[in-house]
């Protein structure tokens, strides 16, 4: 049986050296030059370089004709985002409550529907698979696309429990390099995340002191519907024995960049939880804090809340030359005042944010130069985490390429979330066993 409705209302020092400052510049999105030394204009400013008369945009790939099972408001946004590519037709939508089936034939009236999702399986006008239903109906649903051989976008997390995620993990390790398994990991395919990892890797921080993560929302998580059953399906995110909570449903895409970033698995998890405000007869908090604490004495605060929205979403590390932040999509870095003078910093775009004077970290600043607009002018003109990570699938299925977000790195997000989702609930300490993390 597919889903019923799918409840979502709800970012060293000397690394310069290995490449050219013009396309370090670039990628600061502050003011690109063409040289080793930045070119003058004639009033002396700096000159911007004018767009390559010889660039051409990747080619798109060919059409692959996408079923999407799950069809409530975060399968609807994937209805919308598919829409947006050149090369993703939706053939086939699949939903057991019918209402949200004639929702999303809306984003997709090309697409036949159907409320049993083996039946999208079987059809030949399906080659790949978009699974977004509540967290506990992945398995299933996720091995039958396997073995029907369709490719497998699979939302993060990959299942409710540590052995339904080994299950997936195993079946998806066992394809064809041909077949593709990508996992809702959004951060691990989006160019912005790609991009302030440089950094972050090469030393440019400094020394790694913390890292803290959040994400705020005013809003219940709760659906109304008229049937009591119904209305039970809708809202399986607020009970303990199908969801996640906020770690595990919301909090995955932080806890994975940061062992992402890191390169490295949590050994620990200290969590809390508490209703703060929606005291409605759920069960799982609506507002929670998690630490990680990673080899070396690193620690990563998750904090997250239904009953504010204040600071929205984002993610911070703090090191001893600068700090990074990732929000909305963009990413500053931002000085220490006794640390060295880097060698570009000079020239980069600085932006004022809460006082305090960040260097704009710009991905895609190439390709936007390429185009002769000015990255510091386009940075804001940037897509959904959500169609990134569709393109990029839509690329791998066409290409053959492994994702960023495989079946290693998304079983490993969902023992990091699922042990930490146990110890917001119990409030307390559970260490990580390294065979946990064995597929």
């Amino acid at each position: 049986m597919a889903s019923p409705e799918f409840s979502a209302d709800l970012p060293r020092r000397d690394f310069v050296k290995s490449g050219s400052l013009a396309a370090l510049m670039a990628a600061l999105g502050g003011v690109p030059i063409t040289g080793d030394e930045p070119a003058k204009a004639a009033d002396g400013t700096l000159a911007v370089p004018k767009a390559d008369p010889n660039y051409k945009e990747k080619p798109v790939g060919p059409p692959v004709k996408m079923g999407v099972i799950g069809l409530g408001v975060h399968g609807r946004e994937i209805l919308t985002q598919l829409g947006r590519l050149p090369n993703a037709p939706v053939t086939a939508i699949c939903d057991s409550y019918k209402a949200s089936l004639k929702r999303g034939s809306e984003a997709a009236p090309n697409a036949r529907q159907l409320t049993e999702y083996p039946a999208l399986l079987e059809s030949p006008d399906v080659q790949a698979v978009v699974i977004a239903t509540p967290t506990p109906q992945h398995k299933d649903i996720a091995l039958a696309a396997l073995k029907a051989g369709k490719h497998v976008y699979l939302e993060a997390p990959m299942a409710h429990s540590i052995e339904d995620g080994r299950a997936i993990a195993r079946a998806a390790q066992a394809l064809p390099a041909t077949q593709i398994f990508q996992v809702g990991l959004q951060f691990r395919e989006n160019p912005q995340h790609h991009h302030v990892l440089k950094f972050f890797r090469t030393g440019a921080c400094g020394k790694t002191a913390t890292a803290s993560a959040q994400f705020n929302k005013k809003q219940s998580w709760r659906r109304a519907s008229p049937n009591p059953e119904r209305e039970k399906a809708l809202n399986w995110r607020l009970d303990n024995a199908t969801s996640l909570g906020l770690v595990g449903e919301i909090g995955i895409n932080a806890m994975d960049c940061a062992s992402w970033y890191q390169d490295a698995l949590p050994v620990s998890v200290t969590g809390f939880g508490s209703i703060q405000l929606w005291d409605d007869g759920r069960q799982t908090p609506d507002t929670v804090q998690a630490v990680l604490e990673y080899p070396g004495g690193v620690r990563l605060v998750f904090a997250s809340t239904l009953a504010s929205s204040y600071g929205g979403e984002q993610q911070i590390f703090n090191g001893s030359d600068a700090t990074i932040l990732i929000r909305d999509n963009k990413g500053w870095m931002f000085k220490e005042a006794d640390a060295p003078l880097l060698g570009w910093e000079v020239y980069a775009r600085k932006d004022d944010i809460l006082s305090e004077m960040g260097i704009a970290l710009v991905a895609n600043a190439t390709k936007i130069l390429a185009q002769g607009k000015k990255p510091a002018e386009a940075a804001s003109d940037t897509d959904s985490p959500l169609k990134y990570a569709l393109e990029k699938f839509v690329e791998h299925v066409n290409e053959g390429t492994a994702p960023a977000a495989g079946w290693k790195v998304g079983f490993e997000s969902l023992v990091t979330v699922v042990k930490a989702n146990e110890a917001v609930l119990k409030g307390g300490r559970i260490a990580y066993d390294p065979a946990m993390f064995q597929v």
